[in-house]
């Protein structure tokens, strides 16, 4: 992937740390899993890959903004996901946002954070 992949995981994992610290923890290390999983994209996919992130990063820091700014009652973080974004998306991807979604919804969820970034439960 071009250089700026590397600026654009950094903001991410940087955003992720205005987060409550188990979407924190959920956050990054399926950010760490998605660029290492497409090191070695083609342009396209890489291309493709990158604008959806960025899109990622704005969104949290607008909803990081207002939430810091009481703009909103309660904030609630990413936003939902068009059916016809959902049809974009490979059988494997639609496996991975249920799991993430499971994980993220589970009830009484403790997460702590080591000194190493990895998550555990």
């Amino acid at each position: 992937m071009p250089g700026g992949a590397r600026g654009l995981y950094r903001r991410i994992l940087l955003l992720h740390r205005a987060l409550p610290a188990a979407l924190r923890a959920l956050g990054d290390r399926y950010v760490k899993e998605e660029f290492r999983k497409h090191k070695a994209a083609g342009p396209a996919e890489a291309q493709r890959f990158l604008r959806e992130w960025e899109n990622y990063a704005a969104v949290i820091q607008q909803q990081i903004i207002e939430d810091k700014q009481n703009l909103r009652e309660k904030t609630l973080y990413g936003i939902q996901l068009t059916e016809e974004k959902l049809n974009d998306f490979r059988d494997e991807q639609i496996g991975q946002l249920k799991e993430l979604m499971d994980e993220a919804t589970k009830p009484n969820q403790k997460v702590t954070i080591s000194k190493d970034s990895e998550h555990k439960t």
